[in-house]
Protein backbone atom coordinates (compact mmCIF):
# COMPACT_ATOMS: atom_id res chain seq x y z
CA UNK A 1 0.00 0.00 0.00
CA UNK A 2 1.43 3.68 -0.68
CA UNK A 3 0.97 6.35 1.80
CA UNK A 4 -1.32 8.17 -0.62
CA UNK A 5 -3.95 5.20 -0.57
CA UNK A 6 -3.21 4.89 3.46
CA UNK A 7 -4.08 8.78 4.17
CA UNK A 8 -7.40 8.25 1.89
CA UNK A 9 -8.63 5.49 4.38
CA UNK A 10 -7.88 7.57 7.21
CA UNK A 11 -9.72 10.24 5.19
CA UNK A 12 -12.57 8.30 4.66
CA UNK A 13 -13.02 6.86 8.29
CA UNK A 14 -11.70 10.06 10.26
CA UNK A 15 -12.41 12.81 8.09
CA UNK A 16 -15.32 14.35 9.61
CA UNK A 17 -14.38 13.59 13.18
CA UNK A 18 -11.34 15.23 12.97
CA UNK A 19 -12.10 18.25 10.74
CA UNK A 20 -14.90 19.06 13.92
CA UNK A 21 -11.26 18.27 16.11
CA UNK A 22 -9.67 21.15 14.12
CA UNK A 23 -5.56 20.66 13.45
CA UNK A 24 -4.25 22.07 16.65
CA UNK A 25 -5.96 19.16 18.55
CA UNK A 26 -4.79 16.61 15.57
CA UNK A 27 -1.72 17.94 16.26
CA UNK A 28 -1.77 17.30 19.98
CA UNK A 29 -2.61 13.86 19.86
CA UNK A 30 0.02 13.55 16.96
CA UNK A 31 2.39 14.57 19.79
CA UNK A 32 1.17 12.15 22.44
CA UNK A 33 0.97 9.50 20.25
CA UNK A 34 5.18 10.67 19.21
CA UNK A 35 5.56 10.35 23.20
CA UNK A 36 4.12 7.17 23.60
CA UNK A 37 6.21 5.90 20.55
CA UNK A 38 9.25 7.31 22.41
CA UNK A 39 8.55 5.43 25.82
CA UNK A 40 8.22 2.19 23.45
CA UNK A 41 11.36 2.34 22.43
CA UNK A 42 13.03 2.66 25.67
CA UNK A 43 10.90 -0.34 27.48
CA UNK A 44 8.55 -2.61 25.11
CA UNK A 45 8.75 -5.15 23.24
CA UNK A 46 7.98 -5.01 19.70
CA UNK A 47 4.58 -5.29 18.87
CA UNK A 48 4.45 -2.15 21.42
CA UNK A 49 6.75 -0.27 19.22
CA UNK A 50 4.55 -1.45 15.89
CA UNK A 51 1.53 -0.23 17.36
CA UNK A 52 2.62 2.87 18.81
CA UNK A 53 4.12 3.77 15.12
CA UNK A 54 1.34 3.31 13.80
CA UNK A 55 -1.29 5.34 16.10
CA UNK A 56 1.98 8.36 14.58
CA UNK A 57 1.60 7.33 11.20
CA UNK A 58 -2.37 7.59 11.46
CA UNK A 59 -2.63 10.52 13.14
CA UNK A 60 0.00 12.64 11.01
CA UNK A 61 -2.25 11.04 7.97
CA UNK A 62 -5.11 13.13 9.98
CA UNK A 63 -3.25 15.87 9.97
CA UNK A 64 -1.96 15.83 6.62
CA UNK A 65 -5.69 15.43 5.79
CA UNK A 66 -7.12 18.44 7.99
Amino acid sequence: MEIKEFQSIIKRIYYHRDSERGGRKIYERLRGELEELGEALKTEGTSEIESEAADVMAWLASLANA
